[in-house]
């Protein structure tokens, strides 16, 4: 992946309910009557550079837009349905009002779109999964229903500029590379997940972080800001900053790249509390952001000897960065078997320098052969207490 964080937006009818993107499934919601929620859908207050501005201002770099969601909804203006945002009161195009403001401010666009579609007569899918049982008058048809996919690909691939990333949702387990050969025809450039009729580029899990130190094929995990949802959600049960911005500095430090969702009321609005979780975060991404470009991990195993706190080295050159994703739980770090001092260390989260030195220390101490163990590099004096709210990253100049 060649950017490192991103904003993924979830958006559509769904946000008129404020109970959850999947709503027409989970209330088992009849087809008409989910209908009915276009004539009720007019986000007059959508401002899509207020959202390149958040994203951009937390050192964001990319935008996923939920073009298509599973209930078939589309938000650009679209031929192939009649379900699309040009019939609501609105009437305008917001796939179009987004990617102007990406081109505007140079943040690349990335859509999303799902293979699951409860709205198209012919999707109905029951090799796969989120799928809402047919209706009267569906005739489920894979092969129809992927002509369709195909033409809707094509608005949106031909008519909103380059686009960076391609992300399918909810696997089919049916094996069609065409379909992807065909989005390389119409964007050579493009990047596409795992989700859809094959492999793809770069593999995508979701709301947790996986286990291993370095990821061995290219990987974009995603997470939303609540744990209910990744539409609006009203009395939504937020994450913790600090649990968010561990699991991306775990992510990235193994070599991943990271989408935070928010979901946007009805009304266009990212609402305060998904706002400032954005903003938090992207505090803490701006500070220690160096230590998550162009790294690969650290040759051999470092351990925290003094407390084993989990940590992830990486390197940059002669340049090390220590990630203490889940952060300090004491004021100082033991870095076996390092017996070298460095040039310089310097706790990225403030720019200050770190007291080292190379020692023994108590807690090295072995009974059975009455001996400490060989020197080796002490970090200490780290304000752990100042920064419990927040992975820590130390710089190691050498």
């Amino acid at each position: 992946m060649q950017e490192q964080f991103g904003l993924f937006v979830h958006w559509g009818l769904y946000a008129l309910t404020a109970y959850q993107e999947q709503v027409r499934a989970r209330l088992r919601l009849p087809r008409a009557d989910y209908h009915r929620l276009m004539a009720a859908f007019n986000p007059v207050r959508y401002d899509p550079d207020a959202w390149v501005d958040l994203a951009w201002q937390a050192g964001m770099r990319y935008i996923f837009f939920t073009a298509k969601h599973h209930d078939g909804f589309c938000l650009w203006d679209t031929r192939q349905t009649d379900f699309n945002i040009m019939n609501t009161p609105y009437k305008r195009d917001v796939l179009r009002l987004l990617a102007d403001a990406c081109d505007r401010r140079g943040m690349k666009l990335s859509l999303y779109y799902s293979i699951p579609d409860w709205n198209h007569p012919n999707a109905y899918n029951p090799a796969s999964s989120h799928q809402c049982p047919p209706e009267a008058g569906d005739q489920p048809d894979t092969v129809r229903y992927r002509a369709f996919l195909k033409e809707q690909i094509r608005e949106l691939l031909t008519g909103y500029g380059p686009v960076y990333t391609l992300f399918w949702d909810i696997p089919p387990h049916i094996a069609d590379p065409e379909i992807n050969a065909f989005v390389r025809a119409l964007q050579p450039g493009i990047l596409i997940n795992d989700r859809g009729y094959d492999p793809g580029d770069f593999s995508t899990p979701e709301r947790q972080v996986p286990d291993g130190a370095w990821f061995t094929r290219p990987t974009e995990a995603c997470q939303s800001v609540g744990r209910q949802s990744w539409g609006y959600r009203f009395q939504e049960d937020y994450y913790t900053t600090r649990y968010l911005a561990s699991s991306i500095d775990k992510v990235m430090a193994m070599g991943g790249s990271y989408l935070l969702n928010v979901g946007p009321m009805a009304d266009g609005r990212i609402d305060p509390v998904s706002q400032e979780k954005v903003r938090t975060v992207g505090d803490w991404y701006t500070r220690v952001a160096e230590s998550l470009t162009g790294i690969e991990p650290v040759a051999g195993k470092l351990v925290d000897s003094s407390g084993n706190q989990p940590f992830l080295a990486v390197a940059r050159g002669s340049t090390w960065y220590l990630h203490f994703y889940d952060g300090l739980s004491a004021g100082g770090v033991t870095l076996k078997p390092v017996q070298e001092k460095p040039k310089e260390v310097i706790l990225l989260n403030n720019g200050q320098p770190v007291a080292y030195a190379v020692t023994t220390l108590p807690t090295s101490w072995h009974w059975d052969t009455q001996e400490l163990d060989q020197p080796c590099l002490h970090l200490f004096n780290l304000p752990a207490e100042s920064f419990c709210h927040e992975p820590v990253v130390i710089k190691m100049i050498w």
